[in-house]
């Protein structure tokens, strides 16, 4: 098991990043290359299966979500494009799916779910991807979420939705570098960015529930994992390694007030309405 960036680099100094991780995955576990394919396969698959299942009359139990990834997919004009609008389409289908007890991959965690869906099931449809190139994808990604799940959190409880959504997004922006012929430091200086982008973020869920501003926090992962890939391809690099960023999370994380942390107690959770939500669901 890779417990920083520079050893799972330094293990990929001669091959892939995915190929390092795929024999890390063999070596933990005790299978063979096989059956760890074709378990990333099926978790390929789920992702798939996720976004293509959505049905947009449906609502969560509480009613605070549905159909907002159907909308989202039937406007006939937008600002940034197909390809953006199809990445926010998607990370609402798969986190509303979540929401309303649908059968989804978590990615690092069900309710950061939507963020790798949302980037990479449109990229293979628009760059014509493969389902193996998706699978090494996922494998790059898995490698990057173990290291941050080692050095620092993935749990909403224990560090904000920085652990979750901040996690998605820089596995999610490591994928996306690797699927457009990236580097390994690419991938990492990507990951690092993302990270930094959305550290401090709150974890403040109206009435306890994974749903406001949950689904919606999962498109703007895929947006920062988006720009972040960008980033680094484009040669521009974090000045701060991913190591130390991912520890600087762990340390904001540790600093970072119980009702912050997955309660229910702070933020959009503590506005009026939130209150007023709560109270309405309690007594329902």
């Amino acid at each position: 098991m890779f417990h920083s960036m520079e050893d799972m680099l330094h293990a990929a100094a001669t091959r892939p990043v995915w190929e390092a991780v795929l024999e890390d995955d063999c070596n933990e576990r005790g299978t063979d290359r096989t059956e760890s394919w074709s378990r990333m396969e099926q978790l390929w698959q789920a992702m798939r299966d996720s976004a293509a299942d959505y049905d947009p009359a449906r609502q969560s139990s509480s009613g605070l979500v549905g159909g907002d990834g159907g909308k989202m997919e039937a406007v006939s004009t937008t600002i940034c494009g197909g390809l953006v609008q199809a990445v926010i389409a998607t990370a609402l289908k798969v986190g509303e799916s979540n929401a309303c007890m649908g059968r989804v991959v978590a990615a690092p965690t069900a309710g950061s779910s939507g963020v790798l869906p949302a980037v990479l099931i449109p990229l293979q449809g628009g760059d014509r991807l493969t389902d193996d190139d998706m699978v090494r994808a996922l494998y790059t990604a898995a490698g990057f979420g173990q290291v941050i799940a080692a050095r620092a959190s993935i749990a909403g409880a224990e560090g904000g939705c920085q652990a979750e959504i901040g996690s998605a997004s820089g596995m999610a922006a490591a994928a996306l570098v690797q699927l457009r012929g990236g580097n390994s430091q690419q991938m990492a200086d990507a990951c690092a960015m993302a990270l930094q982008n959305l550290m401090g973020l709150i974890c403040d869920p109206v009435a306890g529930l994974v749903e406001v501003p949950c689904v919606k926090r999962n498109v703007i992962g895929a947006m920062n994992a988006l720009s972040a890939a960008e980033m680094a391809l484009a040669g521009i690099g974090s000045p701060i390694p991913c190591d130390e960023v991912i520890d600087a999370l762990r340390a904001v994380s540790d600093s970072m007030p119980a009702a912050l942390r997955e309660t229910g107690a702070g933020g959009l959770a503590a506005t009026p309405t939130g209150r007023n939500i709560a109270a309405r669901l309690r007594n329902h």
